[in-house]
């Protein structure tokens, strides 16, 4: 059965694989460019887990856009640049500012229900988080909004005839066609409930496969976040751009035998204030913007406070505010914390940083286009330019309604007239290397804080595993190798950067640097491990 993301079932389809567009990845941005794809060929989104599986639905925070009385676009534009902290492409963020207004009002066409003022006519309600010059969040049902855009979306996507879906089916690798200029055309299948290898052909390839953060021991995202779309890019030769750049987020639940459930932003918004071990408020003592500075800042501020203290973890406290205020404004917070023993209007919630969003990823131009010829990217597998070193909160979101859209309308008028010839499926390798010893070792040594002795020891650990071919796959290896090169990729970019800037902080380089001050690239990188 495929599940709708509200649950409905409906049959599963059986038809003929072969598509115009193959989406790889059912969250926002997958989504938007199907929306756009329908309209000029056969649309094929598949999923590795369920439809509601992406980060997508887990985003609470909200999405950023200048629609308020008292914003404007250049400010949005300015605080995104300045939480890149010098890496953004300004055209990237230009596009990203200039057209989320009207990507919004699609959505709110399409029946997003974002909060409002006073009842369902009112004034959209507009919040503010870390980082954020204006009020400019949207949210929806308190802190669902990645599950209403992803619900509106998916109604509007399955409505179109053109759209099909496929869940439980995993992407192994993209298949290339023969000859000197090789080019997308299409992929590999797994089919986990008939355990057997299908290929896909298409015109052209869409990756919005989302997030990395599997990779790392403590991160906020679902399960489905092992860098599959960022992996089977780079086989494919496309180019790897700003992959050191992982964003931490500073407050995810750390209660024990419970899993890392993120503690919005919004929440520090909202007045909820952090405090180390003696109940101090120590943010002071590291920004002037406080509780609401950047997360790279938060995050490192908060490791600090735990080595100085021995502490497992520092406390969020919230219970400035009352329990109706806390459940009407943040319901799923609320409750998972309630589930926990956790009452947030009177316990501080103890809160620890985990891996939570790459901001670096397959390089795609404004249109989506990958250095490959037929391969497109959108949303967080992709790097634009928009997020530079740091992402400002909540434009995730944001980024992939408009670069969804963009990708599609792109790939509907340069894809390739007709389908591909004969292409090549590669064999499947696997690293003889344990799950557990590379999520332990990406936190130790390319997590929040890095130095050259410890990613030199992470790269090695990862180029002494043997590759063996498997004869039947199973999702756990096909996870497995691709969470072992997306982590080579990221220690290797990471000892390239000999500076500290944004999310990447070196002890032994604790600077910015004139040098750095350009996207970290596979093509300029030295061959980063994990290739078999």
């Amino acid at each position: 059965m495929i599940e709708h993301p509200n649950h409905t079932p409906v049959a599963r389809i059986a038809v003929a694989m072969d598509c115009d567009f193959l989406v790889i990845g059912a969250g926002v941005a997958g989504l938007r460019a199907a929306i756009e794809l329908a309209k000029s060929g056969t649309v094929l989104v598949v999923a590795k887990d369920s439809l509601r599986e992406s980060s997508s639905e887990y985003a609470q925070g909200g999405i950023a856009v200048a629609l308020s009385d008292d914003d404007e676009v250049a400010l949005h534009e300015q605080d995104t640049l300045y939480a890149g902290d010098g890496l953004c492409d300004q055209h990237a963020v230009h596009t990203l500012v200039e057209e989320g207004p009207a990507a919004i009002q699609d959505l709110i066409d399409w029946g997003a229900e974002f909060d409002r003022e006073e009842g369902k006519d009112a004034k959209l309600s507009f919040t503010r988080e870390g980082a954020h010059s204006r009020n400019r969040i949207l949210h929806a049902h308190g802190d669902s909004t990645g599950h209403e855009i992803a619900r509106t979306l998916y109604r509007k996507a399955a409505s179109l005839p053109a759209v099909r879906f496929e869940s439980y089916a995993a992407i192994t690798d993209l298949l290339m066609t023969e000859g000197l200029t090789p080019r997308v055309a299409g992929a590999v299948i797994f089919d986990e409930k008939a355990g057997v290898l299908r290929d896909i052909r298409s015109r052209a390839v869409l990756l919005a496969t989302g997030g990395l953060g599997r990779v790392f021991k403590e991160t906020t995202n679902p399960d489905v976040a092992t860098g599959d779309g960022v992996a089977m890019a780079w086989r494919a030769g496309a180019e790897i751009d700003n992959i050191e750049f992982v964003q931490f987020h500073p407050t995810a639940l750390h209660i024990e035998g419970a899993p890392r459930f993120l503690l919005s932003e919004a929440l520090r918004g909202e007045g909820a204030i952090l405090r180390n071990k003696d109940g101090e408020a120590f943010m002071k003592r590291y920004h002037p913007l406080l509780d609401l500075a950047p997360r790279d800042v938060v995050s490192r501020a908060i490791v600090t406070e735990m080595r100085r203290s021995g502490s497992p973890h520092v406390w969020l406290d919230l219970t400035s505010r009352d329990a109706d205020f806390i459940r009407h404004r943040f319901p799923r917070i609320y409750e998972t914390c309630l589930a926990y023993g956790l009452d947030l209007a009177r316990d501080p919630a103890p809160v620890h940083p985990a891996a939570h969003y790459a901001m670096g990823g397959v390089m795609s131009d404004l249109e989506g286009r990958s250095s490959v010829d037929g391969l497109y990217a959108a949303g967080e597998v992709a790097c634009t330019g928009v997020h530079g070193a740091n992402r400002l909160a909540s434009n995730s979101l944001l980024e992939a309604v408009v670069f969804g859209l963009r990708a599609g309308r792109t790939m509907s008028i340069h894809a390739s007239d007709s389908l591909p010839g004969k292409a090549t499926r590669p064999p499947i390798l696997v690293p003889a290397i344990a799950e557990r010893e590379i999520r332990e070792l990406t936190w130790e040594h390319c997590g929040i804080v890095r130095d050259r002795a410890g990613l030199e020891s992470a790269l090695a650990t990862l180029d002494r595993a043997d590759w063996a071919p498997v004869a039947s796959p199973t999702l756990a290896a096909v996870e497995l190798r691709n969470m072992h090169q997306v982590a080579g990729l990221i220690a290797s970019a990471a000892l390239w950067r000999e500076e500290s800037r944004g999310a990447h902080y070196r002890t032994d380089f604790p600077e910015k640097r004139d040098k750095f001050l350009q996207p970290s690239r596979t093509s300029i990188l030295p061959e980063p491990v994990g290739r078999p």
